[in-house]
């Protein structure tokens, strides 16, 4: 079992900038792949950015690329999330999940980021 806690969330004018973390504990030799998802209200949950455990792939939803940034210390268990240049669009709950070899996914509790000035 993998558990995950997010910090780092909060209030920013738009154009500011937010780092997320995740820091997950448990059976974190078993994650493969992790990323973050964001939920705004009214909306279906979507990915925002995914990175892969071993290789360090990469991969981001279109409406972020080229201002956010995904990275990983695996050696801390962390995640971190980078959002530069934010816009009120941006403003939901972010979650962070870890995906297992074995297909289990685990999510964290989430963290809101609200972009309004």
């Amino acid at each position: 079992q993998v558990q995950l806690v997010e910090s780092g969330g909060g209030l920013v004018q738009p154009g500011g900038s937010l780092r997320l973390s995740c820091t997950a504990s448990g059976s974190t030799f078993s994650i493969n792949a992790m990323g973050w998802y964001r939920q705004a209200p009214g909306k279906e949950r979507e990915v925002v950015a995914g990175i892969t455990v071993g290789g360090n792939r990469t991969n981001y939803v279109d409406s972020v690329k080229g201002r956010f940034t995904i990275s990983r210390d695996n050696a801390k268990n962390l995640m971190y999330l980078q959002m530069n240049s934010l816009k009120p669009e941006d403003t939901a709950v972010y979650y962070c999940t870890a995906a297992t070899m074995s297909g289990r996914r685990s999510w964290g509790q989430g963290t809101q980021v609200t972009v309004s000035s």
